[in-house]
């Protein structure tokens, strides 16, 4: 958390001080085919964030029909047959939902290698991160806005962990499930390691940055680390310098700002510390991640930066 601890008490030596603009940066001709594909999954997520919202859940049905599976199962001399009717209902209810789910979970995919598309542009050894941000605003704007969506999306996310329950009800239900549904056994499995994560699109975000860095071990990491920092800085100068905020067209800017610079040190941070953990691995055991690390700055004392970081939440 080094530069961390940089961004959050004004000590990076003028970087990011710079206004980006969020609003109306457009690219180059260097940046347009990065731009338009990543472009698409941005339009995408406009149409996820509104199926979210309107995102009921099948919670009352479901537990209908758990409770009459535990009853017969408490009581096998009462019945030995389900309440058919009481579990057709909740299996109506949850199909349509499952494949939504499952939309959500393969756009996640789709966010995560728009992500690394991004990085790939942003941290390129042609140039420095924060000229990489200051020349190449169009595609440092889509990194602000998938950082922007991915916390909208866990904030508005419904509570998904009965997934795992619907599923396995699912079959009890109706055993002919997998015939009526899109969902087999592992991409069941893999839809509920992505849901049993409190916040599910910012681990993927934060797997993909891991990902990318593991990946291109020619590129420094501090390529990406200072481009994350950057970032984060770009967005607090933006918000404390009434000469950049003033140029703010809209007041949401301000909102998309704070939750931007939130996501990219919440990302940071992430990241540093799987990088962390690598470092003390056996060679053998992360085979050749660890020549990533040969441009790993000096191991932080996060103790150290615990503190510091709590005493200033509490100034």
């Amino acid at each position: 958390m080094g530069n961390l601890i940089k961004v959050l008490t004004r000590d990076i030596d003028n970087a990011g001080n710079f206004f980006l603009d969020f609003e109306n940066a457009k690219p180059t001709d260097a940046e347009r085919r990065v731009w338009e594909e990543v472009g698409g999954v941005l339009r995408e997520a406009v149409i996820i964030l509104q199926e979210l919202q309107s995102y009921s859940g099948a919670g009352e049905a479901i537990r209908k029909a758990s409770s009459t599976l535990s009853h017969h199962f408490m009581k096998p001399s009462t019945s030995r047959y389900l309440d058919e009717r009481v579990q057709e209902l909740a299996w109506s209810a949850v199909v349509p939902l499952v494949g939504k789910l499952k939309k959500f979970y393969e756009f996640s995919l789709k966010l995560e290698d728009a992500l690394q598309d991004l990085l790939e542009f942003l941290t390129s050894s042609r140039c420095s991160p924060t000229q990489h941000l200051e020349q190449e605003q169009a595609l440092a704007r889509q990194f602000a806005e998938i950082l922007h969506f991915t916390l909208r999306f866990d904030e508005l996310k419904n509570d998904f962990s009965y997934y795992r329950r619907t599923l396995s009800r699912m079959r009890i239900i109706n055993q002919t499930a997998e015939e009526h549904n899109e969902v087999d056994n592992e991409l069941a499995n893999r839809m509920s390691l992505f849901y049993a994560n409190a916040t599910p699109m910012l681990k993927t975000l934060s797997d993909a940055t891991t990902k990318f860095v593991s990946k291109h071990a020619e590129l420094p990491v501090e390529n990406t680390t200072d481009c994350l920092s950057t970032m984060a800085s770009v967005c607090k100068v933006m918000l404390e310098t009434p000469e950049y905020r003033s140029r703010f067209a809209s007041e949401d800017t301000v909102s998309f700002c704070l939750r931007v610079m939130v996501g990219v040190i919440i990302l940071y941070d992430y990241m540093k510390g799987c990088i962390k953990v690598l470092r003390f691995q056996p060679p053998n055991s992360v085979e050749g991640l660890l020549n990533a690390l040969r441009y790993t700055t000096k191991h932080l004392n996060d103790e150290t930066t615990s503190k510091q970081i709590k005493n200033m939440l509490q100034a």
